[in-house]
């Protein structure tokens, strides 16, 4: 059994055209990836967006409409998007319920071991592109899914916020000790693979370091 961390934001539409990929790489793999959730740079550096060229919205745009056609995996834009943001000025807000919310009940599905899971579903409501996520009951459907309990998450999430977030700036600063500085970043053996478009060079590399399939 190969292990390795996945840094991954809930913000980030790259992590979740990622993390069913990498998903389904740990189911048929004998490979233990460990999630390390991080706040999106929205959080780390609130002016990142504002000093962004010009052309690197629409870019991004449509690069990512673009990857989620090709692999076939559900998009669209979330609603809301986790960060509460002025796309006018793209200046972000200080309170910022979404994201911390997400980001800390997926560490605490971390603690549990159930990371990669929760996720998944999370990440599919947000970005899957059909609901109004944070409505109803579909964040504790998805808990459900991954075999958790969102009520559960949230209360620890709630009296752990201060040592959740020292445990999610502790996976930022692996996360740069390893090599890189965003997400989705699969680091294994000490070398990271950025990117969702790195994930079948990481299961070349781990193959080349004994990777077998799952019995």
């Amino acid at each position: 059994m190969l292990t390795a961390d996945l840094f991954f934001s809930f913000r980030s539409p790259y992590s979740y055209l990622a993390i069913g990929r990498y998903r389904a790489l740990a189911a048929e793999w004998a490979l233990d990836i460990t999630l390390r959730p991080v706040y999106p740079l929205a959080i780390r550096q609130p002016d990142f967006f504002e000093r962004n060229p010009p052309n690197w919205l629409r870019y991004t745009l449509t690069d990512m409409f673009r990857v989620a056609q090709y692999h076939g995996i559900p998009f669209g834009p979330p609603r809301p998007d986790p960060i509460v943001q002025d796309l006018a000025t793209r200046k972000i807000a200080e309170e910022q319920p979404y994201i911390r919310r997400l980001t800390r009940a997926g560490q605490v599905a971390a603690r549990a071991g159930k990371g990669l899971a929760f996720a998944y579903e999370a990440a599919m409501l947000v970005w899957g592109g059909a609901i109004d996520w944070h409505e109803g009951n579909h964040l504790a459907e998805a808990a459900a899914r991954a075999g958790l309990d969102m009520a559960a998450l949230d209360a620890e999430a709630t009296e752990h916020a201060e040592a959740l977030d020292a445990e999610i700036a502790a996976n930022q600063a692996a996360l740069e000790a390893g090599g890189h500085w965003g997400v989705p970043t699969l680091l294994f053996d000490g070398e990271p693979f950025f990117g969702q478009d790195r994930i079948e060079m990481a299961l070349w590399r781990m193959q080349q370091k004994g990777l077998a399939k799952r019995a």
